[in-house]
């Protein structure tokens, strides 16, 4: 199933270039009041919530897709959980060019670790990506995303996959300079996800996904998730060693060669097998 937010909230279910209003199905989730909870509460009741779903869905309103304003399928992940320099390509570009070093050592994913996004970077695909800083470059990195189902800490490599809701792409925009990673990939819409989450049953094999990223038409990314360092069920397994996982937690698996430079009145476009496109703007902040 593909699940999109789109609008002002509302819930979708995307089958071709038609979405099926089925908003009414978040009537299910239970009302939360202060302290809230850490953890999405739609990804937590996603399985109630796809019952519900499918109830509504002979009767539901249809709706042209590409009339709709897509948002990220993820409202409030808990952590944005970042994977750097996890495809062999990348590692070496990233030594090769001092923009992407910026004279620091590039070392591999196994020594560095993970790092964290704010969460108020996330965005939607037709949100758009805000260059605030436009005298720095300001780089693409299209990258498979994992939304975390159910929770757990220390998750076996072997029981990682039960724990995923699904996948959605994922742009992990980045300012380059000498600062953290997590400082200069949290700028306001540097975290853009979409441009819906795909139930993990439908993905038979996230480890052997292409994908590809054009800026402007031109081809800037080409992979595929085997060339990962980190495979999917060992990110989670590593993530897990350090922080609990909650539902709606998000995991950016990486980044292959061919990062760039994107600037204002630019349009990036990225697709995904088994997942689908979404296609962003780049604009001025304002």
């Amino acid at each position: 199933m593909r699940i999109c937010r789109f609008n002002d909230d509302r819930l979708g279910v995307v089958e071709g270039d038609k979405v099926y209003d089925v908003t009414k199905a978040l009537e299910i989730l239970p009302a939360h009041r202060y302290p809230l909870p850490r953890f999405d509460p739609m990804i937590a009741h996603l399985d109630a919530l796809r019952k519900k779903i499918a109830e509504l869905l002979p009767s539901a309103p249809v709706r042209a897709l590409a009339e709709m304003r897509l948002l990220s399928p993820v409202a409030n992940p808990g952590k944005v959980i970042g994977a750097p320099v996890n495809y062999r390509k990348h590692l070496l570009e990233a030594r090769a060019d001092v923009e992407l070093h910026q004279q620091n050592q590039v070392q591999e994913i196994q020594r560095i670790g993970l790092f964290l996004k704010a969460t108020s970077s996330v965005v939607g695909p037709s949100e758009s990506v805000a260059i605030a800083h436009p005298e720095r470059r300001n780089d693409h990195e299209a990258e498979l995303t994992v939304i975390i189902g159910t929770p757990g800490r220390n998750i076996a490599r072997a029981d990682a996959y039960s724990h995923v809701a699904g996948y959605c792409i994922g742009l992990d925009m980045t300012i380059r300079g000498p600062e953290e990673r997590s400082l200069r990939k949290s700028i306001d819409t540097f975290t853009v996800l979409g441009p819906w989450l795909v139930t993990a049953d439908e993905i038979e094999d996230a480890g052997n996904i292409d994908f590809s990223l054009t800026v402007n038409g031109e081809p800037r990314q080409k992979a595929n998730t085997r060339d990962l360092i980190l495979s999917v069920p060992e990110l989670i397994e590593f993530a897990s060693r350090f922080y609990t996982l909650h539902p709606g937690d998000v995991i950016m698996t990486g980044t292959p060669e061919g990062v760039g430079r994107v600037v204002p009145g630019d349009i990036i476009h990225t697709e995904f097998s088994g997942i689908g496109a979404m296609t962003v703007a780049v604009i001025s902040a304002s």
